[in-house]
């Protein structure tokens, strides 16, 4: 019976660690402390040196929750990617990915090797075990601010920290087999990382096509899709590390297949995994804090900090610099990119694998990730939103986006409902403004079920639900949320073939002649991008009207302000110029009355 006890009495003290830490969350949001600094202090505080007096040093156990969380937290990053938005930046990704992770490890090494006391090898491995970027780390901090940075920043962030994780994972077990071993070439470890990489991108792409065949072929029962995915990530990495393929590097490919094709119960999959990565990163980080000793620590923290300062300002900026050199970034985005390169999760992880093989001074490079992490978190997790704005690297939220509900329709995969609650300020409320590719389908008033023609007209507090592709559904928010305050347009984007987005289709008809749809007259030059855009109006983007394109060149608040007018190119040279001349006067009374000049 006594041995029941002690299993039950396990259970509820990791079921109230596990809570903890959840509920930790909400006063480190109050305090703006970073989360996943939490979820290592209340390890820390119920192992054998804290007030919870629990020893716990399996660290096997450590490592297999490790690798569990790592893959599905990678799965659910790639799951979550828009393969159109990273396809621009790729290249500089892949790039700090493999060579940026190589140069911090060789930059931060001479630093180790004094500070440490430590040989090439040795100071080469914490070198790579802190090199790599942390996915959670990063983007947990930056939804948590409330950051929205600018697209290219943004995207590259997401892809690197993604997608470096293997080549460390790489790095890290080819030194660990270096010194345990005693011998090695170079060449057989890039033949090694060539075949770990290749062998990991066919598991990851052929597994994932799997998953969207038998998500959409088999009729699971309901609620048994989002486990199937979470279960097959799992047997992607398992596999793949079986086959000694980077299951890492399969289960993040993996999960950007699954999440940019149409795919049964997508919202349900992407919710559960939501839950389940952020518990996997909990116990994580519990097991990881209940690992650490705070009296070893005192003795490798001062040349710890040193590593770790060195790592921050030094070797991550130079890093990122020299890998960025040859695309067009600016100064302030390559500032921006070296200082988000936080440490979490992975680095603790990787700096398990000594002390799981046994080598010599493997609680040496497990004290120094866990202390790079914790100032990593400190100084770059408190000050990330800060630095974003300072370098003008984050865009204005002018509001967080609205409660959205989505469902499912069994027997298609191509329209789901999506379904809002009606704010009195919001887009569609004001202008009753809609994307032409969605479709109002029922409104929900007083628990009662409507038509739309019968819910006429639809009021605040209303919940109105929509037919929409899936992949276009959170485009549809910008119409629910309350509309930003209109601001003048910018005064050096003022010119010829220039017109603010306020003046309606039928100003412009008067104007140049030309043809618009039945009922949209009256719709502003902002409205017409709105309900024909797919996706939220960026600068540069065009749509045609009649003969003429209309140019989005200034956004405001995420509609457009100013509108550039794109003329069309006669046959004959002498009208055009005379009409051009004409239209350039009348453009101009039209901004004279604007502006108030």
């Amino acid at each position: 019976m006594s041995s029941l006890d002690a299993v039950s009495i396990a259970i509820l003290l990791g079921a109230v660690l596990v809570m903890a830490g959840i509920l930790s969350s909400l006063l480190a949001l109050r305090f703006g402390a970073p989360l996943l600094l939490a979820f290592l202090v209340i390890g820390m505080l119920a192992g054998d040196s804290g007030p919870g007096h629990i020893e716990f040093q399996d660290v096997r156990t450590t490592y297999l929750v490790g690798s569990v969380a790592l893959a599905l937290i990678l799965f659910d990053g790639g799951l979550r990617t828009r393969f159109q938005s990273i396809r621009a930046v790729l290249a500089p990704s892949m790039v700090l990915a493999t060579v940026g992770v190589l140069l911090t490890a060789f930059i931060t090494a001479p630093v180790a090797k004094y500070a440490l006391d430590l040989n090439w090898t040795e100071a080469l491995l914490v070198g790579a075990v802190i090199a790599s970027t942390d996915a959670a780390a990063v983007f947990l901090l930056v939804h948590a601010q409330g950051l929205r940075l600018r697209p290219r920043v943004g995207a590259t962030l997401e892809a690197e920290s993604g997608s470096n994780d293997p080549f460390a994972v790489f790095l890290t077990l080819t030194l660990v087999e270096l010194i345990s071993v005693g011998h090695g070439s170079f060449d057989h470890a890039l033949v090694e990382l060539a075949r770990e990489a290749i062998l990991g991108a066919v598991f990851g792409v052929v597994g994932g096509r799997c998953v969207v065949i038998a998500l959409n072929k088999v009729a699971l029962p309901q609620g048994l899709h989002a486990p199937f995915v979470a279960t097959a990530a799992l047997v992607i990495f398992g596999a793949a590390q079986i086959s000694h393929a980077s299951g890492f590097l399969a289960v993040y490919l993996a999960g950007i297949i699954i999440g940019n094709r149409p795919t049964r119960a997508h919202n349900t999959v992407v919710t559960f995994l939501d839950a389940a990565t952020w518990l996997a990163q909990i116990v994580m980080f519990v097991l990881l804090g209940l690992l650490v000793s705070p009296q070893r620590l005192v003795d490798s923290v001062v040349p710890a900090v040193a590593v770790a300062l060195v790592l921050m300002f030094v070797a991550r900026p130079l890093a990122v610099f020299a890998c960025l050199a040859p695309f067009r970034f600016n100064w302030r985005e390559k500032v921006f990119i070296a200082w988000t390169g936080l440490r979490g999760a992975v680095a603790i992880f990787l700096a398990s694998i000594p002390m799981l093989v046994g080598l010599s001074k493997a609680y040496l490079y497990f004290d120094v990730a866990f202390v790079v992490v914790i100032i990593s978190l400190i100084a770059q997790g408190w000050t990330l939103g800060t630095a974003a704005r300072r370098l003008h690297v984050a865009l204005p939220r002018t509001d967080r986006g609205p409660r959205r509900v989505e469902l499912d329709l069994p027997g298609q995969l191509e329209q789901q409902l999506v379904g809002y609650s009606i704010r009195s300020k919001s887009l569609f409320y004001r202008r009753g403004l809609i994307p032409s590719w969605s479709k109002p389908t029922l409104v929900i008033r007083n628990q009662q079920i409507l038509s739309p023609a019968e819910a006429e007209p639809i009021a605040p507090g209303d919940y109105l639900y929509l037919l929409a592709p899936p992949e276009k559904a959170e485009s549809l928010d910008r119409f629910f949320v309350d509309m930003p305050p209109s601001s003048a347009p910018d005064p050096h984007l003022l010119g010829d073939f220039m017109v603010s987005g306020e003046h309606t289709l039928e100003e412009l008809t008067a104007i140049y002649g030309i043809k618009v749809e039945e009922g949209e007259a009256k719709l502003t030059l902002a409205d017409y991008f709105d309900v024909h855009l797919d996706n939220a109006p960026k600068e540069g983007a065009t749509l045609a009207l009649d003969t003429i394109v209309l140019v989005a060149r200034s956004i405001s608040g995420g509609r457009v302000n100013v509108v550039g007018l794109r003329l069309p190119e006669e046959e004959e040279v002498a009208p055009v110029l005379t009409r051009s001349e004409q239209l350039k006067r009348k453009l101009a009374d039209v901004w004279a009355s604007v502006a108030g000049v």
